[in-house]
């Protein structure tokens, strides 16, 4: 550190392997670099994420609260607060921020072109314009993409594997994240293509979500739900309400199944907050997100809830719980 320091007050060229942009001024200050974190929902949800997050930093050097600083930032599910937090983040000069969700991301990115930011996930990031390429995403954003349209045909492919006689799908998400709408769009043609009868119930709000189970009664044998903030503030009414209905659902994250969903398959979230700390640290050696390429989820979850599959009498064949990751009873 104090070799940097001297070679940077001699005008060396090796300024650019000091932190890009803001650590600089830290190390200057003799204060720790600061992380700004922005969650999409509450502290509770992210917990096990922030959790593998925090102790990938700590084996990469930086413990909290002694050689880095974390502030945290929750939107609670409401995406009209994200555009005010990002700006506070960025008022307060952090070094980085890290983004979970493309609705946060979006939001740092229109905060600032400058602070570098990491996400831990986002749906697509060149789709949104938040990356030039995968390969070289350019500007001061970078990450993990976890866009992967083949998912949605798998969950499909499993839900007639425990549901044989599911014929009509409904598929819900929130009509005002792009996400959840790409998503939905994505479900529908794939629903379409396998021969499933499929509709689209689309919420924006939390006081949507009950008139559009009401709309979807009698109309469906199973429901996708498509992930984005709202729907995991909201997630317990919702499955609540799938399951007075009796209907199986199918979700992306462990977290959904846990709070009474029937099966997720998705990309394991904490091994994708370990990687993110990895972006984080390189960002506070001196790499410049621009170089940093996105990249794409390398673990999948296959997770079934026993409890919610017995209270909708269905039988899972064993075939599928010895295939599936996690069983939760």
């Amino acid at each position: 550190m104090r070799r940097r320091a001297f070679i940077s007050a001699l005008g060396g060229v090796a300024a650019s392997r000091v932190s890009w942009p803001a650590l600089a001024n830290a190390q200057k200050s003799a204060k720790p670099p600061t992380i700004g974190y922005l969650g999409p929902d509450t502290r509770s949800l992210d917990g096990p994420r922030l959790a593998a997050f925090v102790q990938r930093l700590r084996e990469l050097g930086w413990i909290e609260d002694r050689t880095i600083a974390i502030e945290y930032r929750w939107a609670e599910g409401r995406n009209e607060h994200l555009a005010e937090i990002a700006t506070e983040l960025v008022r307060r000069k952090v070094d980085v921020i890290v983004t979970s969700a493309t609705p946060p991301t979006v939001a740092a990115k229109q905060a600032t072109s400058v602070i570098p930011i990491v996400f831990a996930s986002a749906g697509d990031p060149v789709g949104i314009g938040i990356a030039a390429t995968l390969a070289r995403p350019g500007g001061n954003a970078t990450g993990l993409s976890i866009l992967a349209p083949e998912l949605a045909g798998k969950r499909l492919e499993f839900l007639r594997e425990i549901v044989p006689g599911v014929h009509r799908l409904a598929i819900m998400g929130n009509a005002g994240a792009a996400g959840a709408m790409l998503e939905m769009r994505d479900v529908l043609a794939k629903a379409r293509a396998l021969g499933l009868e499929a509709l689209t119930f689309e919420i924006r709000r939390a006081e949507d979500i009950a008139p559009a189970f009401e709309a979807l009664k009698g109309c469906a044998d199973a429901l996708y739900v498509a992930p984005d903030p709202l729907v995991s503030t909201y997630l317990l009414r919702i499955n609540v309400l799938a399951l007075g209905q009796r209907l199986p659902t199918l979700h992306t994250f462990r977290e959904y199944v846990e709070l009474g969903g029937l099966m997720s398959y998705g990309p394991n979230y904490p091994d994708l907050f370990r990687r993110a700390a990895e972006f984080v640290d390189k960002i506070l050696r001196g790499t410049k997100p621009a170089d940093i390429p996105v990249e794409q989820p390398s673990k999948f979850d296959l997770v079934i809830n026993l409890t919610t599959a017995k209270a909708l009498d269905l039988t899972i064949p064993e075939s599928f719980l010895l295939r599936a990751d996690e069983v939760i009873e």
